[in-house]
């Protein structure tokens, strides 16, 4: 298990932590989901990476995973960025995505719920939960950040606890999901904080720490 700063099941390899320790971590999750995981190389990006009916899983270079498979468990690593997990449980279908500032702007859940439209899904019958990330009372940014941010999605628009400007990354989110067409009573987002509770990884609290993951499996 990994030790001191990255402790708590640091599921990420590129933050120094020894390797065998993430392995053991990953090896943990997968044994509590029931099926193996697979990553993505994360860039802050709106691609979305399909996974094949059948065959091997290459790591691929994406910011979100979609599939009808159940042998596999998709994963998304954050630490202050939203892991935002999909599922059509009338088509088979779910999706993982990581939608951080960039990739929320850039489209990452159009596309992600567009791919998942190509294996049949319709965002009608869409669930969608939105887990720990950093919330829009904690997300402080330059003003002319905000102002360009919510210039094209208005819902980030947000102040900080202490009154300087902020984003509202999850409210961004949740316009965005709305807009194409998942209902507003099939979004989950009431979950915690990563800047606020200690017990998640947040690279605005410290930036020697760690990547926790949303994690979603096909029954």
């Amino acid at each position: 298990m990994s030790t001191g700063e990255l402790a708590s099941l640091n599921l990420a390899r590129h933050i120094g932590d020894e390797n065998g320790a993430v392995q053991r971590n990953r090896e943990r999750v997968a044994e509590q989901i029931g099926a193996s995981l697979v990553f993505v190389d994360q860039v802050h990006s709106s691609e979305v990476h399909v996974l094949d009916e059948q065959g091997p899983v290459p790591v691929a270079t994406a910011d979100a995973l979609v599939t009808r498979r159940t042998d596999v468990a998709l994963a998304i690593m954050v630490a202050d960025c939203l892991p935002v997990l999909l599922a059509d449980p009338v088509a088979g279908v779910v999706a993982a995505a990581h939608a951080g500032r960039v990739g929320l702007l850039d489209g990452v859940l159009e596309a992600t719920i567009a791919e998942m439209a190509v294996l049949g899904s319709r965002p009608a019958d869409l669930t969608a939960s939105i887990g720990p990330s950093i919330c829009g009372s904690c997300y402080e940014v330059p003003e002319q950040m905000r102002e360009r941010v919510a210039a094209h999605l208005p819902a980030t628009r947000a102040r900080t606890r202490w009154g300087t400007p902020a984003l509202d990354l999850r409210a961004g989110a949740i316009s965005v999901l709305e807009t194409a067409g998942v209902p507003s009573a099939a979004i989950d987002a009431a979950h915690p904080c990563t800047f606020e509770d200690p017990r998640c990884f947040s690279y605005r609290r410290s930036t020697s720490t760690g990547r926790f993951a949303g994690v979603v499996r096909r029954a």
